[in-house]
């Protein structure tokens, strides 16, 4: 029984991320930036917006996962920091690849699959509070400039502002707009997959061992974290199980973007991308059966 229902859930995770892989191996066109784009102007915004002024969740249900979404984020920096200060790595190259786990492309689906709306409408707002994060500190670990001036430009901002006064207000969402956000919304996941097969066809990994070494570190101190956090936060399913599962996912390719664009090794950071990637795809089985 329990062999079904994780079947059932990476079945469809999988099918999207080898669709991707197998697509860009064959040498067939897929314009990333372009779907980059979409999903993060329009895609994710809509899928925050249906997600979460739709669900029937309490307001603290909510404020635990955005708590534990910041509390998980500073738990990975300090960590991380500490562990290239003993082996002496550099902090703009490593610290966002151990600090930010690919809560989107891979979590948002699992999320889903594993405890539906709700699930998803938790996994969101743990996704909401850390994309913040990763496009303001994290553009600052990489490029030694902090730039609070890019919320404004991030759609997912107001898109999480109006889902809650929907949320929190007796108001209802006018059909038409909850249609339209939901169709667009709709197609973020699994654009996010097959994008993500997509790019881990293209990327090259460059010093196998240190890659395998902060890669294991990313997913341990990550699953490590997110137990911890349950814990202390005294959460319940389906917000434990999202916690954990956010908290263990690989690398995120948005580490090796930003890498790239500050030359920062971009191809080192591609190997911590791609190899903690596999193996946590190699050990969601495990995973899912310990949150289920």
């Amino acid at each position: 029984m329990m062999f079904s229902v994780i079947a059932s859930i990476l079945a469809p995770v999988f099918t999207c991320v080898l669709i991707g892989f197998c697509w860009a191996k064959k040498g067939l066109s897929y314009d990333t930036d372009l779907i980059t784009s979409l999903v993060t102007y329009f895609g994710t915004p809509c899928l925050v917006f249906y997600s979460l002024s739709s669900v029937h969740l309490l307001p603290g249900a909510l404020l635990d996962m955005g708590l534990a979404a910041l509390f998980a984020n500073i738990t990975f920096i300090i960590i991380g920091a500490l562990i290239l200060a003993i082996f002496r790595l550099p902090h703009r190259v490593y610290l966002q690849a151990l600090s930010w786990p690919n809560v989107g492309n891979v979590g948002l689906p699992l999320c889903y699959f594993a405890f539906g709306e709700e699930g998803l409408a938790l996994g969101v707002t743990f996704f909401a509070i850390y994309i913040v994060f990763q496009m303001t500190a994290g553009v600052a670990f990489v490029s030694g400039t902090f730039a609070p001036a890019a919320l404004f430009r991030m759609p997912i901002v107001p898109a999480t502002i109006l889902a809650a006064f929907f949320l929190f207000t007796d108001f209802q969402v006018p059909e038409p707009l909850y249609n339209t956000a939901k169709l667009i919304g709709d197609l973020t996941i699994p654009l996010m997959l097959i994008t993500l097969g997509v790019s881990l066809a293209r990327l090259r990994v460059r010093h196998l061992k240190r890659s395998f070494f902060l890669s294991a570190l990313r997913l341990s101190m990550g699953l490590g974290v997110g137990i911890i956090l349950v814990s202390l936060m005294n959460l319940s399913e389906p917000a434990a199980g999202v916690v954990i599962l956010q908290c263990s996912m690989p690398a995120a390719v948005f580490c090796y973007l930003f890498a790239q664009i500050y030359d920062q090794r971009p191809e080192e950071v591609a190997g911590i991308v791609v190899v903690s990637t596999l193996l946590g795809f190699l050990f969601l089985p495990l995973l899912l059966w310990y949150i289920l």
